[in-house]
């Protein structure tokens, strides 16, 4: 453990990104998942390999310890130290002491504002964008649960035009690991509770879930595009319990064959896009049917949504940031429904669309500013 805390940094530092102009030096710290760091500094941002989770020891230590490698480099002077909107993460704690013990600002950078920025400054870009931003959590700034977002995004800040409706997430966080849960989310949407026990009798806590979502007990609601993955792998009985966050919708993506769209599979007014019909259709479904449809519609949907959003602002160019956007099929399908509108999608260049990303962008939304 110790020797990888002490690793030189020149064997942590996974990428090197080209800005667009020079800025002061600022410290991005990232988030809690895939932790990564950044330093931007003059016309360059160093961006640090994946740490892993914070919740582990060995994690945290690796954190800190390139942190501290990081400020004493050229002996940089930060003038800013960026992190997460989320106030428990042990990133913002970090960020928030180092602030004050070097005394400069601690600037706190919402999680989709930052999956976005940091596609800006991959590819230069300072001029106003849409950004797309998928995940499967990001804390908003009232304190609710993001995770699918149409944000507006330039130097001045970000602004939010649009949301994936609202689904309630039974046992908050468990609903990541157990997507059973999200298909009975569903179920209750579309004001089919009854079938919860039923459904998923073979399960444990059916019956618990059901009088959950019945009196809106802890669960609390979400906009994420990855629960909403998690709703149709429910549905469809693809993985009810999973050993890790993605796994189901990754299963999911496999099950592919050839996408087409559901019509009416969606709607969207004032800025919210609501796949409940598209769930609706789902619910009787074979998987590999399932899997066709979902996708399909859930790129026609989404790029009717971006349009939407690009004929009210006159912007043409989006950006597509976030951990669902690992899936190809999403990813490839919605470049090429884009570009039949005449909108051009930016992706990362050199970095994931995950949260390993996270600190460059927020490090480039605390640059821009500053000016």
């Amino acid at each position: 453990m110790a020797m990888a805390c002490a690793a030189p940094l020149s064997d942590t530092i996974a990428a090197v990104i080209a800005l667009p102009r020079p800025v002061p030096a600022v410290l991005g710290v990232g988030a809690f998942l895939k932790n990564t760091l950044c330093l931007a500094d003059g016309s360059q941002a160093l961006v640090t390999a994946d740490f892993g989770d914070l919740a582990t020891v060995p994690a945290v230590l690796a954190f800190e310890a390139a942190a501290e490698a990081l400020l004493a480099r050229n002996r940089a002077r930060v003038t800013q130290v960026a992190h997460d909107l989320h106030p428990n993460f042990h990133s913002t704690r970090y960020a928030v002491a180092l602030a004050e013990r070097l005394g400069v600002e601690a600037t706190a950078v919402q999680h989709h504002h930052a999956h976005v920025a940091a596609v800006m400054a991959e590819h230069g870009c300072e001029t106003p964008v849409l950004g797309l931003s998928l995940d499967g959590f990001g804390l908003g700034p009232d304190r609710d649960s993001w995770g699918g977002e149409l944000l507006r995004v330039d130097a001045d800040g970000c602004r939010r035009v649009g949301h994936l409706a609202l689904l309630p997430q039974p046992g908050g966080d468990r609903a990541a690991r157990e997507p059973w849960r999200m298909g009975a989310a569903a179920l209750h949407a579309l004001g089919r509770s009854a079938e919860i026990s039923t459904r998923y009798a073979a399960l444990p806590g059916a019956g618990v879930v059901a009088q959950m979502l019945a009196r809106s007990v802890n669960c609390p609601p979400t906009s994420s595009c990855g629960r909403l993955f998690d709703a149709a792998c429910g549905l469809l009985g693809i993985k009810p319990i999973a050993t890790f966050e993605g796994e189901a919708p990754m299963a999911l993506e496999r099950l592919v064959r050839r996408p087409r769209a559901e019509p009416s599979g969606w709607q969207l007014a004032d800025g919210v896009l609501d796949f409940k019909p598209l769930l609706a259709r789902l619910v009787d479904l074979p998987a590999e049917d399932g899997a066709d449809i979902f996708h399909g519609t859930l790129v026609a949907g989404m790029a009717a949504w971006v349009a939407e959003a690009a004929a009210a602002t006159g912007i043409r160019r989006v950006v597509l940031s976030g951990g669902c956007f690992f899936n190809r099929v999403l990813t490839q399908g919605l470049v090429a429904a884009l570009h039949e509108r005449d909108i051009e999608a930016l992706r990362p260049i050199q970095l994931s669309p995950g949260d390993g990303a996270i600190s460059l962008g927020q490090a480039w939304v605390a640059a821009m500013a500053k000016g």
